[in-house]
């Protein structure tokens, strides 16, 4: 898990998304941070920059392949869930207020919503 750490995509950017399950590659990420294909998911905490990331964020994310983004929406105590990257867009689009996610990555694996959404 990486807090707050940049991520290298391919648009030369380097977003710094607040959470981002990657592969542990070790030592290897001092030399480079993340790259797309090393990052299973991202989440992006949102109360004031939920614009931002509802847009920017999302078509960065998706544009470099990102597989899954989670967007937490602070006012609204919700998670938004997109999936499936294509052609700079999301195909998939779910918004969570209870019950669980199992992340694509680790389909075994599953997490309550309200962990994610609780403040």
């Amino acid at each position: 898990m990486s807090v707050e750490k940049p991520l290298t995509l391919p648009n030369d950017s380097e977003p710094e998304p607040d959470i981002a399950i990657v592969e542990r590659r070790g030592r290897e990420y001092l030399q480079h941070h993340p790259y797309p294909e090393n990052v299973f998911w991202v989440i992006e905490y949102a109360q004031t920059s939920l614009v931002k990331d509802q847009t920017i964020k999302y078509q960065i994310y998706a544009e470099a392949g990102i597989q899954e983004y989670w967007l937490v929406n602070l006012a609204r105590r919700e998670l938004i869930v997109f999936r499936d990257p294509h052609a700079g867009d999301y195909r998939s689009k779910v918004t969570l207020t209870d019950g669980e996610i199992r992340p694509v990555a680790f389909p075994e694996v599953a997490i309550a919503v309200e962990q994610i959404i609780a403040p």
